[in-house]
């Protein structure tokens, strides 16, 4: 069952609605896929429904577990789940964490996502929280590296066509090759350099002065901080122990 005020088309095995049926049976799991800044409006119209047999998932970015405990205090299992877009087509990641599971829930959970890609349970909310902007802001960046790297191939006589095939499928390549790769990527960005070659002349201007690790240092600390801003604002005050 889908709650949704919003049409939307839907399979036949699945039933949406505008408002929640007064006659829903409490769910096994409860997925919480609203907007974070709508949890305190939404909460209290679901929080019946989860009870000690209810395993409650929240895809909500910057919300915590106890966050969730304060408007869900009898659900029996609570997870806070952190995918990235290209879950959109079943090739994302899933950054998972929970409270209240046991291994047959935990293995509910992980098949539920698992047509999105892979899930991967963190060792704990702190690690969850960093995937947020380590995976889940990620693909935004890669894009915007993408779009440099393609207005400067341009520069070098390719179309813009050319130049985002190109990059596309080299990026999927080389991330294939980083999953599968038991070594650092620094070793792995060595090994394609070869002393006096085209690829060293351009590592050269990436490394000078750690400009790229300056860089994504920033831009990863910039989004870890807002993400940081964020989980305060949606605590509720006074915030429930785990």
């Amino acid at each position: 069952t889908v709650v949704d005020p919003a049409p939307a088309n839907v399979p036949d095995a699945v039933q949406q609605v505008a408002s929640i049926p007064a006659d829903l049976a409490p769910p096994t799991v409860l997925v919480l896929a609203v907007k974070p800044q709508k949890l305190a409006e939404a909460a209290p119209m679901l929080a019946a429904l989860a009870g000690p047999g209810t395993i409650v998932v929240s895809v909500l970015a910057a919300v915590e577990l106890a966050t969730l405990r304060h408007y869900f205090p009898n659900a029996g299992a609570l997870v806070r789940a952190v995918p990235n877009l290209p879950a959109a087509i079943g090739r994302g990641l899933t950054a998972l964490t929970g409270h209240g599971l046991d291994d047959t829930a935990r293995a509910l959970v992980t098949a539920l996502f698992a047509p999105l890609g892979t899930a991967l349970w963190m060792d704990d909310e702190a690690s969850c929280a960093a995937a947020t902007t380590v995976s889940g802001a990620t693909p935004a960046f890669f894009f915007r590296i993408a779009d440099a790297m393609a207005t400067a191939s341009e520069a070098q006589g390719l179309s813009r066509d050319q130049a985002l095939r190109l990059i596309a499928e080299t990026m999927v390549g080389a991330g294939a090759m980083l999953c599968e790769a038991d070594a650092d990527p620094a070793d792995m960005a060595r090994r394609v350099a070869s002393p006096g070659g085209v690829t060293l002349a351009g590592l050269a201007i990436l490394d000078e002065g750690d400009a790229l690790e300056r860089l994504m240092g920033d831009t990863i600390a910039a989004a870890a901080t807002r993400n940081a801003e964020m989980t305060r604002t949606f605590r509720p005050d006074p915030l429930p122990e785990q």
